[in-house]
């Protein structure tokens, strides 16, 4: 079979599993090629399948997430490592990034908080758009620190990016620019997909009964932390706009909601 044929048929087994079953079976086929997927479009489509192909997509049709079959993800204007315990970024946290641009159009921010830093996506985005920055991430999982780590020396960030173990703000002094934090925010008896629920870590996940018990303990730390000018802005549940800035707004926090690309409530800003 040809990778043209292969992908065909990939595409039909992925359609109950996938929602994007073909760019799913592109990305599986070029990673099994070793190529880039435009590369593999534009040359390698009468190619006969690779032996690797196979195995990969047994995997995807087993509900593996393709960040974690393919090692890798493009996250705002960065390609980043992802592995099994570590929380794969999503676009919609592109959407803190969105909201971090245009806050600081003007006078860019010099000293940034990532809280629970995962694989690193937000901090190290965020020090690709700003050169002159330097930054802490602040992660409790072992293996994702050592995950943001290597994406740090990937990228060449190592000399400007911190990660430290530790539970939320809980001991931080000093002051930041920009707090970017994505705390986990699902209800703990909501029903995930199946690549999240049987994949991805728990703990970065659920909170609580309603999805709320992260920020309960995030929202006393920040107003000590955000710098003159600076901000804070946290990744939100689309439904937890109004929970969110109530907690914030009881610490003397001003709040601006951000909505992600399809017009939900997706991160919120808060100001001093």
């Amino acid at each position: 079979m040809i990778v043209r044929e292969a992908l065909n048929r990939a595409t039909d087994l992925l359609s109950p599993v996938s929602d994007t079953p073909r760019l799913d079976a592109e990305l599986l086929m070029a990673h099994a090629l070793d190529v880039d997927r435009s590369a593999m479009l534009l040359h390698h489509m009468e190619a006969p399948e690779p032996a690797g192909f196979a195995p990969l997509l047994a995997r995807r049709l087993a509900h593996e997430p393709i960040a974690y079959i393919t090692g890798t993800r493009d996250f705002w204007t960065i390609s980043l490592r992802v592995a099994p315990g570590v929380l794969i970024p999503r676009a919609d946290s592109e959407t803190l990034m969105e909201a971090a641009v245009a806050h600081f159009r003007d006078s860019p921010p010099m000293r940034i908080l990532d809280l629970g830093t995962g694989s690193g996506a937000l901090l190290l985005a965020a020090l690709d758009e700003w050169p002159g920055a330097h930054g802490l991430g602040i992660e409790q999982s072992e293996r994702a620190l050592e995950v943001a780590e290597l994406n740090a020396h990937d990228l060449g960030l190592g000399q400007r990016a911190t990660f430290r173990p530790g539970n939320w703000c809980d001991g931080l002094s000093g002051q930041f620019d920009l707090i970017l934090c994505n705390p986990p925010y699902v209800e703990s008896t909501a029903q995930l997909a199946a690549q999240v629920r049987h994949f991805e870590p728990t703990s970065a996940l659920y909170a609580g009964p309603d999805g709320l018990e992260d920020y309960r303990r995030i929202a006393p730390q920040l107003s000590p932390l955000i710098a003159t000018g600076g901000c804070a802005i946290l990744e939100i549940g689309f439904e937890q706009a109004a929970a969110v800035t109530a907690l914030l707004a009881a610490q003397g926090l001003k709040t601006t909601v951000k909505q992600d690309l399809g017009g939900r409530n997706r991160a919120v800003l808060a100001i001093n």
